[in-house]
């Protein structure tokens, strides 16, 4: 294999491992896709604010991130109350009777909602940049000259993996057709958005 290869090889792996983890952006884009809703805007901004993170970090703006966890903090105080509060939105569906895959999606604004939501499930989560940022910055540095061809690898990891969350969702969505499987789908989303809310609240 050639280091060119090596390199893209690399960012792929170290990127998909990253990515995986659950995660407040997965359980978004997960049902998102169940529900068939903006997937394609939503997929798209998830792997292109992913590429653009990443190119900050390939670029050495990790070093600044680093250099100012004050305003670390304060992107992780802002998202967790932003995810406490799409974690109590998720609860009360799980109470609410009804549901199912048009429950919401028919809505006027629905994809404007998605799309919003998606922006700040992304930005507002201040793990996104220490991931990207620093972590994938300071390993394509390892690279060399080959640090863009990591990157690269890395990139093309966030938009493979979201491309297959959330349009191979919709394989679920015979199994969610009736109110009882989305208020279990709402039920791990809301407990997943308030975990993930109070960590970063408890940890800015």
């Amino acid at each position: 294999m050639s280091s060119t290869l090596a390199a893209a090889a690399a960012g792929f792996g170290s990127g998909l491992s990253l990515i995986v983890a659950i995660g407040a952006q997965n359980a978004f884009v997960l049902r998102q896709g169940v529900r068939r809703d903006a997937v394609l805007a939503v997929v798209g901004i998830c792997a292109l604010s992913d590429a653009a993170l990443i190119a900050l970090g390939v670029g050495g703006v990790g070093a600044l991130v680093a250099a100012w966890p004050g305003a670390v903090r304060a992107v992780g105080v802002v998202g967790g109350v932003f995810l406490l509060c799409y974690g109590v939105l998720a609860a009360r569906r799980v109470l609410r009777p009804g549901g199912g895959l048009r429950a919401e999606g028919e809505a006027a604004g629905s994809r404007r909602r998605a799309v919003l939501t998606c922006l700040a499930m992304t930005w507002l989560n201040p793990h996104v940049y220490l991931d990207t940022v620093f972590l994938l910055g300071s390993l394509a540095a390892g690279h060399g000259d080959l640090r863009w061809t990591f990157g690269l690898g890395a990139a093309l990891a966030s938009l493979c993996w979201f491309a297959a969350l959330g349009f191979g969702a919709r394989l679920l969505g015979r199994y969610l057709a009736g109110p009882a499987a989305w208020r279990v789908l709402d039920g791990l989303v809301a407990a997943t958005m308030t975990g993930l809310g109070l960590m970063l609240l408890a940890g800015s």
